[in-house]
């Protein structure tokens, strides 16, 4: 298995970036990732002399063989494996309530297991997840903190084990990067961070070809989930919205019964509410998508 070291790793998106690694279609690979401060924090005393430059990185970009402009890329995540310690924090002008607080607030949380000690009396258990995941965009740089047609910061936190994430392929060998682990975090991150963590994700990569899809999308044995980012939180969710009727349409649906299918059976959640754009997630059972 081919392993990427978390030394290689990008602050932007770009079709400029040169790939580390070429991978084949149906290979599985490891990304060594850094938390969202980049490793600089292990101690509250590392704070003082933080980089705010060195932010959201994420290892990579990998040459997927094969990956040609149009298809969409498959990442089957196998398995997420977290360090034994993380950062949260929240803070003045940071995330959705930034307004109300005076100060910064920081934490280091000790993971043990499959639990992170927030406090002495308040133990959380996992949900491991991978905050940025994405693709080059078709021709500008876009940061690693920033979410858009092309994946990047999403962080949703039905990017866990066990699901896939489908992604445009938007130049030739996608260039494929990751990072921005969370150990633990609820929907609309809104203190501006989950518990960061560095760690390891072994996924499996694969190329589709002919499909047109409504990108991103979340795949699994038990959902299918499409993805919208937007500065403005009301157009995310119609354009969430629209890209699950988009989708339905695909499999043979007529528009209306999609419409009110949405809205007896599909799911409406808010991933975050602290990057630049917002992102939503619209979820529908394979279930009834099956019976088109």
């Amino acid at each position: 298995m081919k392993k990427i070291s978390n030394k290689t790793c990008v602050y932007a998106m770009s079709p400029q970036n040169p790939p580390v690694m070429t991978v084949s279609p149906g290979e599985q690979v490891q990304f060594e990732t850094l938390d969202a401060l980049a490793g600089q924090v292990k101690t509250l005393e590392d704070f003082n002399g933080l980089d705010m430059t060195r932010v959201n990185p994420a290892t990579g970009p990998v040459y997927i063989e094969g990956a040609e402009v149009g298809d969409i890329l498959s990442v089957r995540i196998d398995k997420i494996e977290v360090d034994s310690q993380g950062v949260v924090i929240c803070g003045k002008g940071m995330g959705a309530l930034g307004h109300i607080l005076e100060d910064t607030a920081r934490k280091i949380v000790p993971i043990v297991g499959d639990v992170a000690h927030f406090s002495d009396k308040i133990h959380l258990p996992l949900n491991k997840m991978i905050g940025v995941i994405g693709t080059a965009p078709k021709d500008e740089s876009i940061p690693c903190g920033a979410p858009d047609y092309h994946g990047g910061n999403m962080d949703c936190k039905e990017i866990k084990e066990g699901a896939t994430v489908l992604l445009p392929v938007n130049v030739p060998g996608a260039l494929l990067a990751m990072g921005d682990l969370h150990a633990a975090m609820a929907d609309g991150e809104i203190g501006i961070s989950g518990i960061e963590v560095s760690g390891l994700v072994t996924v499996t990569i694969d190329v589709i070809k002919g499909k047109n899809w409504p990108l991103p999308m979340i795949i699994s044995d038990s959902y299918v989930m499409t993805l919208a980012s937007h500065v403005d939180l009301d157009i995310a969710v119609e354009m969430a919205v629209a890209n699950m009727v988009d989708y339905m349409q695909g499999l043979g649906f007529d528009k209306y019964d999609a419409v009110m299918l949405c809205s007896l059976a599909g799911d409406v959640h808010i991933c975050q509410v602290v990057d630049p754009k917002k992102t939503v997630r619209v979820t529908m059972s394979p279930s009834i998508l099956q019976k088109a």
